[in-house]
C-alpha cells in the first residue's frame, strides 16, 4: 500500500519511518535540505529509534518536493504539517494543513483518505468537510515525545481514530501492525471528540506539570525540602511517580500552544481551571526570574537552551521566557549551547568554550542539570530535583 506524508517533523517523519517498514511510503517536505537527508537516511531531527531505523531496517521510503509525486496512488495521505499557536487570533494557524487538503483534492483522487495528524482546533475538521463538500478526512491525535517520537509509536499507549468506519479501522491496522507493542487499545469516535481529546490530554500534562512547579516553588520559599515532598506526594498511587520533576515551567512544541488553543475553544463555556493553567506558566517564569535576580548577578549563563537531554529542540523553550525577564532588568546574559554556531542567537551573546562560559558567569542558569556543571555548583540555579527529564 502507498501512504504519503506530509511534513517531516517529529510526528511527520516518526510516522514515515514507522509505516515504511511494511508500506510503500513517500514524504513530502517543502526544505531541500530536509528532502535530501532523508532519502540518504540521515535524520533531520534528533531521535535515537529514528536514527537506528535509517541505519538497520531495510525501509521502503522515499522523500520530495512534488506533492503530485507523494500523493498519486496514495491510499492515505498523513497531513502533519506545523500549526502554530497565533497570539492575535487565538487560534492554531491551520493554513499549512489546509494548503495540503487542496493540493489532495485537485488529484481528483475519490480513493485518497486525509488523515490530520498536526494538532488542530475543536471543530476544524467539520469546517474542512464544510468549506470544500469533502467526506475522505478526519483526524487521528498524536502522543509523541521529542526524541523518543518513533519509540512512543512503536508502542503507543493507545491509537484513536476519529472516525467510525471501514477506512478508520484500516488506518488503525496500519499503525498497529507496524509497531511493537501488541494488543494496543484502539479508540474510534468522532473527528471533533478526537480533537478535544488531544487538547485536553496536553493540558492535563501541563496542568501536573504546573501543580509539581508550584509545589516547587511554596517549598523554596519556605525553605522547605521539595524531593521530599514530591516522593511523599507521588507515593500515592492514585497521583503517581510520573511528570513531577520540577523545571522552569511548561514548553516546547505542545504543552503553550495546545493549553491556549484549548482555552480559546471554551468561549462562552464556563471555566477557572484552564485559564489558571495558562498564567501558572507565566507565574512560574517569573518566580525564576526572581530568584536569579536576587543573586545581584553581572552575567547570567544560559546551559542550554534544550528541553531536555536527547532533544534537538528549543522551540518556546521556558528558559528562554526568563532570559527575556532577566534582560529586561539589564542583566547581561550568555549562553552556551552546542547546537549553535553562531556568535550570537536572537541578541545574546553564544559562548562556544565551556570553560570560559562557567568561570565568566556569575550564575547559570538549568532547565535540567547535567554532570559537566559539577564543579561549579555555587553558581548553578536549577530547580531539576531529580536530575532527570
Amino acid at each position: 500500500m502507498k501512504i504519503a506524508v506530509a511534513g517531516t517533523g517529529y510526528v511527520g517523519l516518526s510516522l514515515a519511518t514507522l509505516l515504511s517498514q511494511k508500506n510503500e511510503v513517500v514524504a513530502l517536505d517543502v526544505v531541500p535540505e530536509k528532502v535530501e537527508k532523508i532519502n540518504n537516511r540521515i535524520s533531520p531531527i534528533q531521535d535515537e529509534y529514528i536514527e537506528k531505523f535509517f541505519k538497520e531496517k531495510d525501509l521502503n521510503l522515499r522523500c520530495t518536493l512534488d506533492y503530485k509525486e507523494a500523493f498519486k496512488g496514495a491510499r492515505f495521505v498523513i497531513i502533519s504539517t506545523p500549526t502554530n499557536y497565533d497570539e492575535k487570533t487565538h487560534f492554531f494557524d491551520t493554513s499549512s494543513v489546509e494548503d495540503i487538503i487542496k493540493k489532495v483534492i485537485s488529484m481528483k483522487d475519490d480513493n485518497i483518505v486525509m488523515v490530520v495528524k498536526s494538532t488542530i482546533p475543536v471543530g476544524f475538521i467539520n469546517s474542512m468537510k464544510e468549506k470544500y463538500g469533502i467526506d475522505n478526512i478526519f483526524f487521528s491525535p498524536e502522543f509523541l515525545r521529542e526524541g523518543q517520537a518513533l519509540y512512543d509509536n512503536l508502542y503507543p499507549s493507545r491509537i484513536i481514530v476519529g472516525e467510525k468506519s471501514k477506512r478508520a479501522e484500516e488506518f488503525a491496522y496500519l499503525l498497529s501492525s507496524c509497531a511493537i507493542k501488541e494488543n494496543i487499545d484502539i479508540k474510534y469516535m468522532e473527528s471533533t471528540e478526537a480533537e478535544a481529546v488531544k487538547l485536553f490530554a496536553n493540558t492535563y500534562l501541563a496542568l501536573r506539570v504546573s501543580y509539581f512547579n508550584e509545589l516547587d516553588t511554596y517549598a523554596e520559599l519556605k525553605n522547605l525540602n521539595t524531593k521530599d515532598i514530591i516522593d511523599g506526594v507521588c507515593s500515592d498511587p492514585r497521583i503517581g511517580n510520573h511528570y513531577n520533576n520540577p523545571s522552569f515551567g511548561y514548553g516546547g512544541y505542545c504543552l503553550p500552544k495546545d493549553t491556549k488553543q484549548l482555552l480559546a475553544n471554551y468561549k462562552n463555556v464556563p471555566q477557572n481551571m484552564i485559564e489558571s493553567i495558562v498564567k501558572a506558566n507565566d507565574t512560574r517564569k517569573q518566580h525564576i526570574a526572581d530568584m536569579v535576580l536576587s543573586r545581584k548577578p553581572k552575567i547570567v549563563g544560559v546551559y542550554r537552551l534544550t528541553m531536555k537531554s536527547g532533544s534537538d529542540n528549543f522551540r518556546v523553550s521556558a528558559i528562554q521566557s526568563v532570559m527575556e525577564l532577566i534582560r529586561a532588568k539589564g542583566v547581561e546574559i550568555q549562553i552556551y549551547e552546542p547546537i549553535i554556531k553562531e556568535d550570537k542567537f536572537e541578541g545574546y551573546k553564544v559562548e562556544h568554550d565551556l570553560d570560559t562560559f562557567k568561570n565568566t558567569s556569575d550564575v547559570i542558569i538549568a532547565n535540567r542539570y547535567d554532570e559537566e556543571l559539577e564543579d561549579e555548583l555555587e553558581k548553578v540555579y536549577t530547580r531539576d530535583i531529580f536530575r532527570n527529564n
